[in-house]
C-alpha cells in the first residue's frame, strides 16, 4: 500500500514538474490582426543644447497592424523628462506620436529613456533622447566708472 501511495505521489509530482516547463502561452494563438507599432526612429540625438532651455522631440510611429493601436502610457525614467503622446486610438495605417521634453537644467551629457506601453504586438518600446547640455559662456561684467589711463581725475582736496 505504501508503495502505491509513493508511486502515485511521484507520478503526480512529475506531471506538475513537466507541465511547469511548458510555455505560458500556446504557440499559434496570437492574434494575426493585432495592432503593431513601428517608430520612424527610436533614438534622437539633440547634439549640443543650451542649458536652462527645455528641448523637445516628437517621435512618430505608424500602426502597421490591422486593429486600432492604443498607447496606454509613456513614462520617463527620471523627473527631468516629461512625455506626452497620442491619446486617441490610432487606426491601421495611421500615424501617432510620442513627445519627450527634456529639462536641460544641468550641464553635461545625458541619455534618457521614455518607455511606451500599448496594445501592440511589441507592447513595450523604450525611446531614447540624448545629447550634451552646454553651460552658457561666462561673460565679463562691464566695469563701471572706468576711465582710460592718463585721464584719471585728480583727487579733490
Amino acid at each position: 500500500m505504501n508503495k502505491l501511495i509513493i508511486t502515485s505521489l511521484f507520478a503526480i509530482t512529475s506531471a506538475f514538474a513537466v507541465n511547469a516547463q511548458a510555455p505560458a502561452q500556446t504557440p499559434g494563438l496570437e492574434n494575426p490582426n493585432q495592432a503593431d507599432i513601428q517608430f520612424v526612429e527610436e533614438t534622437h540625438d539633440f547634439g549640443s543644447i543650451p542649458q536652462s532651455i527645455p528641448a523637445s522631440y516628437t517621435f512618430v510611429f505608424k500602426n502597421t497592424g490591422k486593429e486600432p493601436l492604443i498607447v496606454t502610457n509613456a513614462a520617463a525614467g527620471c523627473g527631468c523628462t516629461t512625455p506626452d503622446w497620442s491619446k486617441e486610438p490610432i487606426k491601421p495605417g495611421q500615424k501617432g506620436w510620442v513627445k519627450a521634453t527634456f529639462n536641460a537644467g544641468a550641464a553635461g551629457p545625458f541619455n534618457k529613456g521614455v518607455t511606451v506601453l500599448s496594445n501592440a504586438k511589441r507592447s513595450t518600446v523604450t525611446l531614447y533622447i540624448k545629447g550634451d547640455v552646454k553651460a552658457p559662456e561666462p561673460v565679463a561684467a562691464p566695469v563701471e566708472n572706468a576711465t582710460p589711463a592718463g585721464n584719471a581725475p585728480s583727487p579733490q582736496k
